[in-house]
């Protein structure tokens, strides 16, 4: 796949389109929406008007003042917004270097300068991408190093996998050999004293990523720090405008019963395992057994949510009819939504905000008004998750004896709800 757009005179050499990346959740980027490049100074003539073409509505501009200085910026039209957000604050000489530098190392401690260093501009350029639903296109001088830097975090958020966005920062590889011509040309015909110049080797963003990852613990908890207490809000607008949207699948329910308590535990495993990938403390793997299942089974409900009556199990939860642990002693007005879990493998887009409506459904059938649930106060996250599903935050620190042998607080939520037209039922 030629991910490479080509303009008329080639004087544009790393353009390219971000779309078609496959997702975590199942969903794919959408094509013609993002895109990256070298310096869009160099646009004229048929080039300029094959760029207004692709109906771009917003340029980031991620060079230095003096870069801009030298070599000109693309020109305003009322098309699309400029913004300029030089991410870099401690400029060097890549050409300059000596020939024992080892590109990936090298070049993976410069861009952790970046991440730690513009933070502002990160956040900000973050912020405009999320805020666009048109196209936009973002660049530096060559299209590899800070462009490189701020694709690889915008689809971290969207999903992408790692392998995905290592190769793409590698697609600059194809565009190497005419950077350099670029580069002899505006000096008098001379090699760059360093090899790596121009290059792109996968090598740099594994060890950029892993660094990242090593520092602040993912690549997802480093995006949150820099987006800050908004984070919650730009990722789902960069979700919402950037990717294909969720096709529809149908899932079943049913009551779980005793041949279902080791996928139980099989999903609760693979769900705190996820949970420690993107850096969130909540669950634990092989903190609870079949025992547990099952005696949930005996004093609630549990709910296995398939795909179509008889596909593959996409997710699971349970329904209590009391939570004193959290909640202390209440009225029986209420249902209690634990361990909502998917098998992001299986579960399609949204599968679980259609568990969470079912529950709700069940509850309301029972005759109660009230749907609860609680979460970590330490994973806000998650409680916007369940604030953008209409619940209500009703005690945002309270202790809670989880029965694993330690103390935590919780953030506690409700829902009011509609009573159910249809009775409960079984399935």
């Amino acid at each position: 796949m030629n991910r490479h757009i080509p303009l008329p005179s080639g004087r544009l050499h790393n353009f390219r389109d971000l779309g078609g990346y496959s997702t975590d959740d199942g969903r794919t980027v959408r094509w013609g929406r993002m895109f990256r490049s070298d310096s869009l100074g160099k646009l004229q003539g048929e080039d300029w008007e094959r760029f207004l073409a692709l109906g771009i509505r917003t340029v980031i501009d991620l060079r230095h003042s003096w870069e801009i200085e030298a070599k000109g910026r693309i020109p305003e039209h009322p098309s699309f917004t400029y913004h300029h957000l030089s991410v870099e604050h401690r400029p060097y000489d890549q050409a300059g270097l000596g020939a024992e530098v080892q590109t990936g190392p090298f070049l993976a401690e410069r861009y952790l300068e970046v991440a730690e260093d513009g933070v502002r501009e990160l956040r900000r350029a973050l912020e405009v991408i999320a805020a666009e639903d048109g196209p936009v296109v973002f660049h530096c001088t060559s299209g590899k190093d800070r462009t490189g830097l701020l694709a690889a975090l915008v689809l971290d958020l969207l999903g992408v996998s790692e392998a995905d966005i290592v190769a793409d920062f590698a697609l600059t590889g194809l565009a190497t050999q005419r950077l350099l011509a670029d580069w002899r040309t505006d000096h008098g015909g001379r090699e760059p004293a360093w090899p790596g110049y121009g290059r792109a080797p996968g090598e740099v963003m594994s060890l950029f990523l892993a660094a990242l990852a090593q520092r602040h613990g993912s690549v997802h908890n480093y995006t949150g720090q820099v987006l800050g207490p908004d984070g919650a809000q730009v990722v789902s607008a960069l979700r919402r405008n950037l990717l294909e949207p969720a096709p529809h699948t149908e899932l079943s329910f049913r009551r779980a019963d005793e041949r279902d308590l080791s996928e139980l535990v099989r999903l609760r495993d693979a769900a705190a395992d996820w949970q420690i990938a993107h850096g969130i403390d909540q669950w634990k793997p092989g903190q609870l057994g079949e025992d547990h299942f099952r005696a949930r089974l005996e004093d609630g409900e549990v709910w296995i949510a398939t795909l179509a009556p008889d596909g593959p199990v996409a997710g699971a939860w349970e329904l209590w009819w009391e939570d004193r642990a959290a909640w202390g002693h209440r009225p029986p007005n209420a249902g209690y939504v634990h361990r909502l879990m998917t098998d992001r493998r299986v579960a399609p887009p949204g599968a679980g905000r259609r568990m969470l409506a079912e529950a709700e459904r069940r509850v309301a059938a029972t005759g109660r008004e009230v749907c609860r649930l609680d979460c970590l106060a330490s994973n806000p996250r998650l409680r916007t998750y369940y604030e953008a599903a209409g619940y209500t935050v009703v005690d945002a620190r309270r202790p809670k004896d989880g029965g694993l042998g330690s103390v935590y607080d919780v953030t506690l939520l409700e829902k009011q709800l509609r009573p159910d037209p249809e009775p409960a039922r079984e399935l």
